[in-house]
């Protein structure tokens, strides 16, 4: 874990050997898991510390403290949050998966890491966000999913307790996107809070941490139906 450790330096960041083995184990599961059933096609070594676990880890420039109830939506194979809740294990998690064949990877993963304090939530996000047990449950709530901002307001922000943030990270020229989606942040109760580069070993590439903060209630309407928000954004 050579990469992920000298890129954690830069943040400030050691891991003892309990944390180290963690990395280990995941790393190892996921590429065995890959081979029967696509979850990522990023399995190289080298690219897994930097691609995967680092870039899930740089959301502590978001100001994570480790204690926080935290969602991730579209967990996918467990980025950002596994890599999170190995570093801080006082995390609340909640993984949210719609895919079942991933969903079953993250309970046995979580259980091969050792790890307490998961819920994996097997649900589209559209219909759990209008579930009293997760709608506005969550200090946190971050998604690692390749949507337009605009969706990604609508399937992250009514998840979020008022005064909680949606960390979202992004890559590249921004701007026009953020610009794009104002109206569905603002409809979702959220406000643009800032944006903060990612600048570390091997993720020099642009990438950026939108945070959205939750100022008021999100309307009962909103998250709308399955689907509906990846196919007409609010804009």
């Amino acid at each position: 874990m050579n990469e992920l450790v000298y890129g954690l330096s830069a943040l400030g960041i050691s891991l003892n050997s309990v944390q180290l083995g963690q990395f280990e184990t995941y790393y190892q599961e996921l590429v065995d898991y890959n081979s029967r059933i696509n979850l990522t096609a990023i399995t190289e070594y080298k690219d897994v510390q930097i691609k995967h676990f680092l870039d899930s880890v740089s959301l502590v420039l978001a100001g994570i403290k480790g204690d926080e109830k935290l969602l991730d939506v579209g967990s996918g194979a467990g980025f950002p949050g596994l890599p999170l809740k190995i570093l801080f294990p006082a995390i609340q998690l909640g993984l949210l998966e719609a895919t079942q064949k991933k969903a079953r990877f993250l309970s046995e993963i979580t259980v091969k890491l050792g790890l307490s304090g998961v819920e994996i939530i097997s649900q589209r996000a559209e219909d759990t966000a209008q579930n009293p047990l997760y709608r506005q449950k969550y200090s946190l709530v971050t998604s690692r999913a390749v949507a337009d901002m605009a969706t990604l307001a609508e399937l992250t922000l009514p998840f979020c307790a008022v005064g909680g943030r949606v960390i979202a990270p992004k890559k590249g020229d921004i701007e026009e996107e953020m610009d794009r989606a104002a109206t569905a942040v603002k409809k979702m109760g959220g406000r643009v809070f800032k944006v903060i580069k990612v600048e570390l070993p091997g993720l020099e590439d642009g990438r950026k941490l939108v945070l959205l903060e939750k100022i008021s209630n999100t309307p009962a309407l909103y998250p709308r139906r399955a689907g509906i928000p990846a196919k007409t954004p609010l804009i």
